[in-house]
């Protein structure tokens, strides 16, 4: 047995989880103060940085190419047990590649970013923050970049611990940050938008700092010009073969939902706003599902790295049954208690009814996504990269938006109905991927 398995390694599914779902419930929790601390200062400004946002994160899905392969490569080096110096070859190529990819997203968003508002309808109200908010932001997205990268390097070597904790004092010091310049001392400087721009980069700036120091101290790695003499293609285009189809995915994830999202429009306002609430009580569910996702996909890059492929299939069966039982569980009380939740964000008798019926199908649509979650990034971590993002490119356009329209507009099942259609799409999917887990096409795929 490799002395560098998962077993020896001492990684397991909780231990890996915990830490990332905290994470991701803080980060839920702060987004939703972050915005409202904004919407307390201006309407218009909460509106220019939704709209700044929503074109930044579709750019910063490049990142994906190189941040998606970096976590199957390490994990199956790390389980293959390579040397520091092939493993710091890895994190050195990595780091630099987003870096680079960030700097090219930086000239786009500093020299075009009124065009691309002007692409989306933005109200020219809002188009001035919002321009200076992207134009702020963008000098400082190498940091985004690298803390991306760092929290893969981070959760592979089973330290996901200190991934939250960079997280955490990232999005501590961004409600700081907006509070000095909204309303406390420098208030008077009367930056408004830029202010939260400011802020946001601060944040990333020590949150990369951060990132060094736990590299430095707790992974043990080394960054060197030498990792690049001669130049590493081989590996860098072994990067991109794995990375391009994870990004291509994401890309057409939001493509689909935003398309998505026009039949949600057409429903009416109460089903746009019940959209959201639903979004933010599931969400819960959601956060739980990805941890152990995520978890038990470092789990099977370590193993199948090892050649451990049998180890690997019995993981994530294992995680895939407790991960199910307890997000039903979870789902099932977010139906039943959901007319008393929802009356927590309003008192519209409507919106409570619509949501209430939407609760009540999420509870399928939970238990396709979480089998999604658990075995398609398993099969990632294993190396089975394009079959995963054939079937989800297929159902989503296929399945999701045409189920989606048939319930939800033609048949008149209004947004419940819309909740059928991705929930067609998640468990279509589910089926298809359980099977070819259970077949082993996803063995000898490995990429070390």
């Amino acid at each position: 047995m490799n002395e560098n398995s998962a077993e020896n390694r001492g990684l397991s599914v909780v231990r890996l989880a915990w830490p990332m779902f905290v994470q991701q419930l803080l980060s839920m929790f702060l987004g939703y103060v972050d915005t409202i601390m904004v919407s307390h200062y201006s309407d218009n400004a909460v509106g220019a940085l939704g709209n700044a946002n929503q074109i930044i994160g579709f750019l910063l899905l490049a990142f994906c190419v190189i941040s998606s392969a970096s976590g199957v490569i390490i994990s199956q080096y790390l389980g293959a047990g390579k040397s520091s110096s092939d493993m710091n070859q890895i994190y050195s190529l990595s780091v630099a590649f987003n870096v680079f990819i960030s700097l090219f997203i930086s000239l786009i968003l500093t020299f075009f970013s009124r065009q691309l508002l002007a692409v989306i309808k933005v109200p020219d109200v809002m188009i001035d923050d919002a321009v200076s908010y992207m134009k702020i932001v963008s000098l400082f997205l190498f940091a985004n970049a690298a803390v991306g990268i760092f929290s893969q390097i981070f959760n592979c070597n089973g330290r996901t611990f200190f991934g939250m904790i960079v997280m955490f004092v990232m999005n501590i010091l961004n409600i700081a940050g907006n509070y000095m310049f909204l309303y406390g001392p420098l208030k008077r400087l009367n930056m408004g938008i830029a202010g939260v721009a400011a802020s946001t980069s601060a944040s990333h700036i020590i949150g990369l700092i951060l990132c060094l120091i736990f590299f430095y101290k707790i992974i043990g790695g080394r960054f060197s010009l030498k990792h690049f003499i001669p130049f590493p293609k081989s590996l860098l285009f072994k990067m991109i073969k794995l990375g391009i189809p994870a990004a291509g995915e994401s890309f057409s994830y939001t493509g689909s939902v935003t398309v998505i999202a026009v039949f949600v429009n057409m429903l009416g306002p109460d089903s746009v706003t019940a959209k959201a609430y639903c979004t933010i009580l599931t969400g819960f569910s959601t956060v739980f599902s990805n941890s152990i996702a995520n978890a038990v996909s470092i789990i099977t890059g370590h193993a199948v790295g090892a050649g451990r492929y049998e180890y690997a299939y019995k993981k994530v069966m294992k995680c895939l049954l407790w991960a199910m039982i307890i997000t039903i569980g979870v789902a099932g009380i977010n139906w039943i208690i959901s007319p008393y939740t929802l009356s927590l964000f309003t008192e519209n008798e409507s919106i409570i009814k619509i949501g209430s019926g939407v609760m009540l199908v999420a509870l399928f649509l939970e238990i396709g996504r979480v089998t999604n979650y658990v075995v398609i990034r398993s099969m990632r971590a294993a190396g089975d990269i394009l079959f995963p993002v054939i079937l989800g490119i297929a159902s989503m356009w296929g399945i999701s938006i045409g189920a989606s329209w048939f319930f939800g507009i033609f048949c008149g099942f209004g947004l419940a109905g819309v909740w059928m259609g991705m929930a067609a799409d998640e468990i279509f999917r589910a089926v298809v991927v359980f099977i070819r887990w259970q077949k082993g096409s996803w063995k000898n795929r490995r990429v070390v």
